[in-house]
């Protein structure tokens, strides 16, 4: 058997890994193809049997140790990149051109009497019809079975995100029934369409395009402004209602309180530059 063995400098191999029950899986691997020896060798069916004297105790003790990386060796490190089981795995080596070169069927066998080389290809075939490769489902979701329960059951459970949604938009309706229709107008006497202001947070500074209640927002009074830059949310509609017109992303609506009116012209982009 030793004469059959690939003796080679190099001492691993690389090779390109497939599945029999993946069609997307493709990987490589390196596989060490021999080791050092250590004491007294004898190549006993793929192991190295080495016999160690104690000379203290005038006992004979035997130990076996890897001296090539053996099939059963190359399907447990396999096994943790493929799912297989090693006890369900079967090995093809191809070369790389395709063609077989053996089914290596032999567990204790070492790697190296297939003689692979770098390049050549290490086909994993799963032979369990109940493993989680087979079915497809790995790389295929739709195969896998979902769960489904229906609108009934669903509403009987608590905890349930549509009951979290449902508590929201309840306390969100009982807020906006408080609110009285002339909330904040008397903030408005002095505020007026066309006039330049600020809105804080964050001292934007633009024109006022609307003044007055909004039907699509909370009840009460609400300030439309055109932004000197794109700071807003939206063109001046809210919610498929208009309330004014300006470019995109330059308007906001907000709250009376939110609003200065005064002296507040556009600001210069390079007045706080050093010159």
């Amino acid at each position: 058997m030793a004469n059959k063995l690939q003796m080679q400098g190099d001492e691993s191999v690389l090779l390109h890994l497939t599945h029999s029950n993946m069609k997307s899986f493709s990987s490589d691997a390196r596989f060490s193809l021999q080791e050092s020896i250590l004491g007294y060798l004898e190549l006993v069916e793929g192991v190295i049997s080495c016999c160690l004297a104690d000379l203290s105790m005038m006992l004979w003790t035997y130990t076996t140790c890897e001296k090539f990386m053996t099939i059963e060796a190359v399907k447990e490190k396999l096994w943790r990149k493929c799912g297989t089981s090693v006890d369900s795995m079967c090995l093809e080596l191809y070369d790389d051109t395709g063609a077989k070169v053996s089914d290596l069927a032999d567990n204790i066998r070492p790697l190296g009497f297939y003689s692979p080389q770098d390049g050549f290809r290490l086909h994993i075939i799963d032979l369990d019809p109940s493993s989680v490769t087979s079915g497809g489902w790995l790389e295929d979701t739709s195969l896998v079975e979902k769960y489904k329960i229906s609108d009934e059951a669903y509403d009987k459970l608590d905890g349930t995100f549509r009951k979290y949604k449902d508590k929201l938009g309840h306390q969100h309706s009982n807020t906006e029934s408080k609110i009285p229709d002339n909330y904040m107008e008397d903030l408005c006497a002095n505020i007026k369409v066309g006039d330049r202001c600020q809105v804080e947070p964050g001292e934007k500074r633009g024109v006022i395009k609307f003044v007055g209640r909004a039907e699509t927002l909370a009840p009460g009074f609400w300030v439309g402004v055109q932004y000197d830059e794109p700071l807003g949310k939206h063109d001046g509609m809210v919610k498929g209602k208009r309330y004014f017109e300006c470019p995109p992303l330059c308007g906001g609506m907000v709250r009376p309180d939110k609003v200065k009116v005064g002296d507040f012209p556009e600001r210069d982009p390079f007045e706080e530059d050093e010159i």
